[in-house]
């Protein structure tokens, strides 16, 4: 009787042991900044002059200034738009489709094809802009503007036209492997036997997919939009190396407003108030998918 209690105690102390280095990672770069970030935003903490030597508490004034200002709403307008497009827009349609063709019997090269689409996922992110920057270099020599040469165009300087179609477009081919990897796992988990069931009925292959594929796959489908769109929303680096928030602000999304007004503007206590807010639109993202994931297991 008394043999129980204990192994079930020393059970917890070897699970609590194995669980301390990444609780302690956890606490350490994730935790300690969200609470330091809550409570430098209501501070004018800054790196230089008054606010670095002596910081006063301003209470809301950070957020009040924030709501007023038009650069800060624009970026989380432009934030939005990236999410949309690029996550929940592109990457999911072209991610599914790779995962239905990979799915499907008797298509040839599906090895390679698979390869293909994998390999954004495993470039690193510094890697990938530098090459995406390359394509668009405004010059003759850009990848891109050399394609356009071939039928007699000019030059053009892309990340100055469609900035954000830009960034939309590189944040799509980096995020189509995971979107194929997870509707792929889901597909092999659809019973065969509904699908034959529904083609001796006569259904059509769209409705096959809208009425059948899709329902059995709600829950990988939810679980793909939790992930990428929290995950879409705070990326910063593919942003920041391709145009640094330009041309006149035009790429300028929340994680890269943030990073300007604590570190270029020096204004620590307004960026972490920003920060707090996109903290709090995660969390509520992350909230209402849950919720919706919740619903359908």
């Amino acid at each position: 009787m008394i043999a129980r209690p204990l192994a079930g105690r020393g059970q917890a102390l070897l699970v609590l042991a194995f669980l301390a280095p990444a609780l302690l990672l956890l606490a350490l770069f994730v935790v300690a900044p969200a609470v330091s970030a809550v409570l430098f935003s209501f501070t004018d903490l800054a790196l230089r002059g008054p606010g670095a030597l002596a910081p006063k508490i301003v209470g809301l004034g950070n957020y009040t200034r924030l709501f007023g200002d038009q650069s800060f709403v624009d970026a989380f307008g432009r934030s939005v738009s990236f999410v949309f497009f690029s996550a929940i827009i592109g990457q999911f349609v072209l991610g599914l489709v790779a995962a239905l063709l990979l799915a499907r019997k008797g298509i040839v090269g599906k090895g390679l094809f698979g390869a293909a689409i994998l390999m954004p996922l495993v470039v690193p992110e510094t890697v990938a802009a530098l090459a995406w920057a390359s394509m668009y270099a405004p010059d003759a020599r850009g990848t891109l503007n050399l394609l356009v040469g071939l039928v007699g165009q000019e030059p053009v300087a892309w990340l100055v036209a469609n900035p954000m179609l830009a960034i939309i477009i590189v944040n799509i081919w980096r995020g189509v492997a995971f979107a194929m990897i997870l509707f792929a796992a889901a597909l092999e988990g659809v019973p065969r036997e509904v699908v034959e069931a529904a083609m001796v009925d006569g259904a059509s292959a769209w409705q096959q997919l809208t009425r059948i594929t899709l329902p059995l796959i709600k829950h990988a489908i939810v679980l793909y939009m939790l992930l990428t769109t929290i995950g879409t929303f705070t990326v910063f680096g593919l942003i920041y190396f391709l145009t640094r928030g330009g041309p006149g602000g035009g790429t300028t999304v929340m994680s890269v407003f943030i990073y300007e007004r604590a570190f270029h503007f020096a204004e620590i206590g307004l960026g972490s108030a920003a920060s707090v807010i996109m903290l709090g639109i995660v969390l509520a993202i992350g909230l209402f998918y849950v919720r919706a994931l919740r619903a359908q297991i």
